[in-house]
């Protein structure tokens, strides 16, 4: 199953600098982590915001869950998903 997957980060003001690198530093090993499993497929930054928009293709809505609330930073997310499916008119098979 396909699932695009709109992700705001909101961090909260009162983080110090150390607190927010630590946050970073374990969001970027388990987003990786997910990536190379082949489960996280695509990962692209939202240009001029603290967002990302990705695909993932799990077995179930409850791995998509299990993946997205693995982040570090899930509890300061605002999050969309959406699933997908082949359209009948693509004209090529999907690249995942």
């Amino acid at each position: 199953m396909l699932y695009i997957v709109e992700m705001d980060v909101n961090i909260p003001e009162t983080w110090n600098e150390d607190k927010l690198n630590d946050y970073i530093v374990r969001e970027k090993e388990t987003s990786q982590k997910w990536q190379k499993s082949g489960k996280w497929v695509y990962l692209w930054r939202v240009a001029g915001q603290y967002s990302n928009v990705s695909v993932l293709d799990v077995e179930s809505p409850d791995e998509l869950h299990t993946i997205i609330s693995s982040l570090p930073l899930f509890p300061y997310m605002k999050i969309k998903v959406k699933s997908l499916c082949k359209h009948p008119n693509a004209v090529r098979e999907a690249m995942i």
